[in-house]
Protein backbone atom coordinates (compact mmCIF):
# COMPACT_ATOMS: atom_id res chain seq x y z
CA UNK A 1 0.00 0.00 0.00
CA UNK A 2 1.11 3.57 -1.17
CA UNK A 3 1.58 5.92 1.45
CA UNK A 4 0.96 9.78 1.08
CA UNK A 5 2.71 12.42 3.38
CA UNK A 6 0.46 15.65 3.69
CA UNK A 7 2.68 18.69 4.90
CA UNK A 8 0.35 21.24 6.82
CA UNK A 9 2.06 24.57 7.86
CA UNK A 10 0.15 26.68 10.64
CA UNK A 11 0.66 29.87 12.25
CA UNK A 12 -1.87 31.28 14.28
CA UNK A 13 -4.79 29.06 12.41
CA UNK A 14 -6.39 28.04 15.40
CA UNK A 15 -9.91 29.06 13.35
CA UNK A 16 -9.37 26.76 10.38
CA UNK A 17 -7.90 23.95 12.10
CA UNK A 18 -11.25 21.93 12.78
CA UNK A 19 -12.68 22.22 9.30
CA UNK A 20 -9.81 21.72 8.03
CA UNK A 21 -9.46 18.20 9.90
CA UNK A 22 -13.18 17.26 9.04
CA UNK A 23 -12.42 17.91 5.24
CA UNK A 24 -9.35 15.95 5.44
CA UNK A 25 -10.53 12.97 7.24
CA UNK A 26 -13.12 12.55 4.72
CA UNK A 27 -11.16 12.93 1.80
CA UNK A 28 -8.92 10.13 3.60
CA UNK A 29 -11.34 7.94 3.98
CA UNK A 30 -13.02 8.11 0.49
CA UNK A 31 -8.89 6.70 -0.41
CA UNK A 32 -8.85 3.26 1.23
CA UNK A 33 -6.02 1.72 -1.32
CA UNK A 34 -3.78 4.22 -0.14
CA UNK A 35 -2.28 5.28 3.87
CA UNK A 36 -1.83 8.34 5.02
CA UNK A 37 0.53 11.03 7.17
CA UNK A 38 -0.34 14.70 7.97
CA UNK A 39 2.16 16.31 9.44
CA UNK A 40 1.35 19.59 11.15
CA UNK A 41 4.20 22.40 10.94
CA UNK A 42 3.46 24.80 14.18
CA UNK A 43 5.39 27.96 13.19
CA UNK A 44 5.65 29.27 16.49
CA UNK A 45 1.79 30.84 16.58
CA UNK A 46 0.89 32.46 19.45
CA UNK A 47 -2.85 31.51 19.59
CA UNK A 48 -4.43 27.70 20.44
CA UNK A 49 -2.84 26.36 16.73
CA UNK A 50 -0.32 23.87 18.87
CA UNK A 51 -2.70 23.04 21.37
CA UNK A 52 -5.32 21.91 18.97
CA UNK A 53 -3.05 20.35 17.02
CA UNK A 54 -2.25 17.84 20.09
CA UNK A 55 -5.94 17.26 20.43
CA UNK A 56 -5.99 16.15 16.50
CA UNK A 57 -2.65 13.81 17.13
CA UNK A 58 -4.53 12.01 20.00
CA UNK A 59 -7.76 11.82 18.05
CA UNK A 60 -6.05 10.63 14.58
CA UNK A 61 -3.47 8.10 14.37
CA UNK A 62 -2.51 9.59 11.18
CA UNK A 63 -1.45 12.59 12.47
CA UNK A 64 2.16 14.13 13.72
CA UNK A 65 3.09 17.31 14.32
CA UNK A 66 6.29 19.54 15.04
CA UNK A 67 6.06 22.77 16.59
CA UNK A 68 9.05 25.76 16.13
CA UNK A 69 10.66 27.62 19.19
CA UNK A 70 9.58 30.98 17.30
CA UNK A 71 8.04 31.90 14.02
CA UNK A 72 10.81 31.32 11.46
CA UNK A 73 8.46 31.48 8.81
CA UNK A 74 6.28 29.37 5.75
CA UNK A 75 9.24 29.05 3.98
CA UNK A 76 11.20 27.34 7.34
CA UNK A 77 8.11 25.28 8.23
CA UNK A 78 7.64 23.65 3.90
CA UNK A 79 11.46 22.95 4.58
CA UNK A 80 10.52 20.73 7.78
CA UNK A 81 7.91 19.09 6.53
CA UNK A 82 10.23 18.07 3.36
CA UNK A 83 12.53 16.97 5.77
CA UNK A 84 10.54 14.89 8.41
CA UNK A 85 7.24 13.63 6.56
CA UNK A 86 7.28 9.95 5.44
CA UNK A 87 5.37 8.69 1.86
CA UNK A 88 5.92 7.54 -1.48
CA UNK A 89 3.95 10.91 -2.73
CA UNK A 90 4.58 13.78 -0.70
CA UNK A 91 1.55 17.23 -0.64
CA UNK A 92 1.92 20.22 0.93
CA UNK A 93 -1.32 22.28 1.40
CA UNK A 94 -2.27 25.55 3.57
CA UNK A 95 -4.49 24.79 6.80
CA UNK A 96 -7.27 27.62 5.67
CA UNK A 97 -8.59 25.35 2.91
CA UNK A 98 -7.64 27.83 0.32
CA UNK A 99 -5.73 24.53 -1.00
CA UNK A 100 -8.65 22.29 -1.53
CA UNK A 101 -8.33 18.51 0.09
CA UNK A 102 -10.89 17.53 -2.25
CA UNK A 103 -8.44 18.18 -5.19
CA UNK A 104 -6.11 15.17 -3.96
CA UNK A 105 -8.03 12.45 -5.15
CA UNK A 106 -7.86 13.53 -8.89
CA UNK A 107 -4.18 14.51 -8.26
CA UNK A 108 -3.16 11.25 -6.85
CA UNK A 109 -4.98 10.19 -10.33
CA UNK A 110 -2.91 12.14 -12.21
CA UNK A 111 0.60 10.85 -10.68
CA UNK A 112 -0.23 6.87 -10.90
CA UNK A 113 -0.39 7.50 -15.00
CA UNK A 114 3.66 7.67 -14.32
CA UNK A 115 3.33 10.46 -17.12
CA UNK A 116 4.44 13.32 -14.35
CA UNK A 117 6.49 13.77 -11.55
CA UNK A 118 4.20 16.05 -9.77
CA UNK A 119 0.81 17.54 -9.74
CA UNK A 120 1.16 21.56 -8.85
CA UNK A 121 -2.20 23.64 -8.35
CA UNK A 122 -2.91 26.75 -10.10
CA UNK A 123 -5.45 29.36 -9.46
CA UNK A 124 -7.81 30.27 -12.73
CA UNK A 125 -9.42 33.17 -11.00
CA UNK A 126 -8.50 35.65 -8.58
CA UNK A 127 -11.70 36.56 -7.43
CA UNK A 128 -12.61 37.84 -3.53
CA UNK A 129 -8.53 39.11 -3.50
CA UNK A 130 -7.51 42.54 -3.90
CA UNK A 131 -7.58 44.15 -7.38
CA UNK A 132 -4.26 45.87 -6.62
CA UNK A 133 -2.60 43.16 -5.41
CA UNK A 134 -3.79 41.20 -8.34
CA UNK A 135 -2.08 43.28 -10.72
CA UNK A 136 1.45 43.37 -8.96
CA UNK A 137 1.45 39.15 -8.94
CA UNK A 138 0.50 39.14 -12.43
CA UNK A 139 3.50 41.51 -12.77
CA UNK A 140 5.74 39.86 -10.71
CA UNK A 141 5.26 36.45 -12.62
CA UNK A 142 5.75 38.12 -15.90
CA UNK A 143 9.24 39.49 -14.69
CA UNK A 144 10.35 36.43 -12.88
CA UNK A 145 9.96 34.23 -15.62
CA UNK A 146 12.03 36.62 -18.18
CA UNK A 147 15.10 37.51 -15.79
CA UNK A 148 15.28 33.89 -14.53
CA UNK A 149 15.93 30.27 -15.54
CA UNK A 150 12.77 29.20 -13.01
CA UNK A 151 9.51 28.25 -14.25
CA UNK A 152 7.13 29.54 -12.07
CA UNK A 153 3.48 30.07 -13.51
CA UNK A 154 1.50 32.72 -12.71
CA UNK A 155 -1.42 31.64 -10.24
CA UNK A 156 0.86 28.68 -9.11
CA UNK A 157 -0.08 27.75 -5.47
CA UNK A 158 2.51 26.11 -2.95
CA UNK A 159 -0.12 23.11 -2.90
CA UNK A 160 1.52 20.55 -4.88
CA UNK A 161 1.65 16.63 -5.39
CA UNK A 162 5.32 15.08 -5.92
CA UNK A 163 6.95 11.81 -5.38
CA UNK A 164 9.80 11.16 -3.49
CA UNK A 165 12.61 11.65 -5.55
CA UNK A 166 11.59 15.58 -6.45
CA UNK A 167 11.17 15.72 -2.40
CA UNK A 168 14.86 14.53 -1.64
CA UNK A 169 16.01 17.08 -4.47
CA UNK A 170 14.19 19.73 -2.69
CA UNK A 171 16.03 18.65 0.63
CA UNK A 172 19.40 18.55 -1.20
CA UNK A 173 18.80 22.62 -1.85
CA UNK A 174 19.41 23.40 1.36
CA UNK A 175 19.35 27.23 1.04
CA UNK A 176 18.71 29.38 4.12
CA UNK A 177 17.45 32.12 1.86
CA UNK A 178 14.58 30.12 0.12
CA UNK A 179 11.94 30.78 -2.45
CA UNK A 180 9.90 27.50 -2.86
CA UNK A 181 8.27 28.01 -6.58
CA UNK A 182 11.19 29.09 -7.82
CA UNK A 183 13.13 25.73 -6.08
CA UNK A 184 9.98 24.03 -7.61
CA UNK A 185 10.94 25.17 -11.05
CA UNK A 186 14.29 24.90 -10.48
CA UNK A 187 15.16 21.31 -10.18
CA UNK A 188 12.79 20.42 -13.29
CA UNK A 189 10.88 17.11 -13.18
CA UNK A 190 7.61 16.49 -15.28
CA UNK A 191 4.67 18.69 -13.68
CA UNK A 192 1.15 18.64 -14.50
CA UNK A 193 -0.56 21.93 -13.80
CA UNK A 194 -3.93 21.61 -12.26
CA UNK A 195 -6.61 24.67 -12.84
CA UNK A 196 -8.68 25.49 -9.88
CA UNK A 197 -11.29 28.56 -9.29
CA UNK A 198 -9.35 30.70 -6.45
CA UNK A 199 -11.19 29.72 -3.33
CA UNK A 200 -11.16 31.57 0.19
CA UNK A 201 -10.36 30.98 3.83
CA UNK A 202 -12.81 29.35 5.65
CA UNK A 203 -12.14 30.96 8.54
CA UNK A 204 -9.70 33.76 10.17
CA UNK A 205 -7.00 36.37 7.97
CA UNK A 206 -4.29 35.92 5.47
CA UNK A 207 -0.94 36.77 7.36
CA UNK A 208 0.44 37.58 4.12
CA UNK A 209 -0.21 41.27 3.64
CA UNK A 210 1.47 43.41 1.06
CA UNK A 211 4.50 44.27 2.00
CA UNK A 212 5.21 41.02 3.34
CA UNK A 213 4.02 39.41 -0.36
CA UNK A 214 6.36 42.19 -1.59
CA UNK A 215 9.38 41.51 0.20
CA UNK A 216 8.84 37.78 -0.62
CA UNK A 217 8.93 38.74 -4.35
CA UNK A 218 12.35 40.44 -3.94
CA UNK A 219 13.80 37.26 -2.24
CA UNK A 220 12.17 34.94 -4.86
CA UNK A 221 14.64 37.53 -7.85
CA UNK A 222 17.04 37.80 -6.08
CA UNK A 223 17.80 34.12 -5.36
CA UNK A 224 17.13 32.89 -8.90
CA UNK A 225 18.40 36.16 -11.31
CA UNK A 226 21.50 38.23 -11.51
CA UNK A 227 19.53 40.77 -13.66
CA UNK A 228 19.19 43.48 -11.01
CA UNK A 229 23.04 43.60 -10.83
CA UNK A 230 23.05 43.81 -14.97
CA UNK A 231 20.85 46.77 -14.22
CA UNK A 232 22.90 47.95 -11.93
CA UNK A 233 26.21 47.94 -14.24
CA UNK A 234 24.02 48.97 -17.47
CA UNK A 235 22.82 52.13 -15.53
CA UNK A 236 26.15 53.19 -14.54
CA UNK A 237 27.40 52.59 -18.03
CA UNK A 238 24.59 54.40 -19.60
CA UNK A 239 24.99 57.28 -17.19
CA UNK A 240 28.80 57.38 -17.64
CA UNK A 241 27.97 58.07 -21.65
CA UNK A 242 25.53 60.86 -20.68
CA UNK A 243 28.21 62.37 -18.44
CA UNK A 244 30.73 62.28 -21.28
CA UNK A 245 28.64 64.02 -24.12
CA UNK A 246 27.17 66.47 -21.80
CA UNK A 247 31.49 67.86 -20.72
CA UNK A 248 31.81 67.62 -24.43
CA UNK A 249 28.74 70.05 -25.15
CA UNK A 250 30.00 72.23 -22.27
CA UNK A 251 33.68 72.66 -23.91
CA UNK A 252 31.80 73.71 -27.36
CA UNK A 253 29.94 75.87 -26.07
CA UNK A 254 32.68 77.55 -24.20
CA UNK A 255 34.91 78.20 -26.96
CA UNK A 256 32.57 78.34 -29.48
CA UNK A 257 30.44 81.17 -27.56
CA UNK A 258 32.53 82.25 -24.36
CA UNK A 259 29.11 81.77 -22.79
CA UNK A 260 29.90 80.58 -19.22
CA UNK A 261 27.86 77.80 -17.88
CA UNK A 262 25.36 78.65 -15.47
CA UNK A 263 22.29 77.08 -13.67
CA UNK A 264 22.88 76.22 -10.29
CA UNK A 265 19.51 74.60 -9.73
CA UNK A 266 19.72 72.20 -12.56
CA UNK A 267 23.44 71.60 -11.85
CA UNK A 268 22.29 70.36 -7.85
CA UNK A 269 19.50 68.37 -10.00
CA UNK A 270 21.92 66.44 -12.12
CA UNK A 271 23.92 65.97 -9.07
CA UNK A 272 21.15 64.42 -7.39
CA UNK A 273 20.19 62.41 -10.00
CA UNK A 274 23.34 60.55 -10.21
CA UNK A 275 23.91 59.89 -6.40
CA UNK A 276 20.58 58.38 -6.33
CA UNK A 277 20.89 55.95 -9.22
CA UNK A 278 24.84 55.17 -7.14
CA UNK A 279 23.13 54.65 -4.33
CA UNK A 280 20.45 52.42 -6.35
CA UNK A 281 23.21 50.58 -7.36
CA UNK A 282 25.03 50.20 -4.47
CA UNK A 283 21.55 48.66 -2.74
CA UNK A 284 21.12 46.48 -5.17
CA UNK A 285 24.72 44.68 -4.74
CA UNK A 286 23.60 44.92 -0.74
CA UNK A 287 21.22 42.39 -1.25
CA UNK A 288 23.37 40.26 -2.74
CA UNK A 289 25.88 40.46 0.28
CA UNK A 290 23.23 40.61 2.64
CA UNK A 291 21.99 36.97 1.85
CA UNK A 292 25.94 35.75 1.06
CA UNK A 293 26.37 36.88 4.56
CA UNK A 294 23.47 34.98 5.77
CA UNK A 295 24.31 32.15 3.97
CA UNK A 296 27.71 31.80 5.20
CA UNK A 297 26.72 32.10 8.58
CA UNK A 298 25.09 28.35 8.12
CA UNK A 299 22.01 29.13 11.05
CA UNK A 300 19.66 26.18 11.07
CA UNK A 301 16.50 26.84 9.35
CA UNK A 302 14.31 25.95 11.82
CA UNK A 303 14.58 24.97 15.78
CA UNK A 304 12.15 22.42 17.19
CA UNK A 305 10.73 22.98 20.53
CA UNK A 306 8.42 19.93 20.76
CA UNK A 307 7.32 17.38 18.14
CA UNK A 308 4.88 14.04 18.65
CA UNK A 309 7.63 12.06 18.04
CA UNK A 310 11.85 11.93 17.78
CA UNK A 311 13.02 14.14 14.87
CA UNK A 312 16.45 15.83 14.25
CA UNK A 313 15.58 19.13 16.47
CA UNK A 314 17.96 21.16 14.73
CA UNK A 315 18.07 21.57 11.16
Amino acid sequence: MKKIGLIVPCYNEEACLTEFDKEMNRVIKSMPEYSFEVLFVDDGSSDRTLEIVKELSQKRDYVRFLSFSRNFGKEAAMYAGFCNVDGDYVAIMDADLQDPPSLLPEMVKILESGEYDSVATRRVSREGEPKIRSFFARQFYKIINRISDADVVDGARDYRLMKREMVEAIVKMGESNRFSKGIFGWIGYRTFWYPYENVERTAGETKWNFFSLFKYSIEGIISFSHAPLSIASWMGVICTGISFLAILFIIIRRLAFGDPVQGWASMICIIIFLGGIQLFAIGIMGQYLARIFSETKHRPHYIISEASDEVEKVR
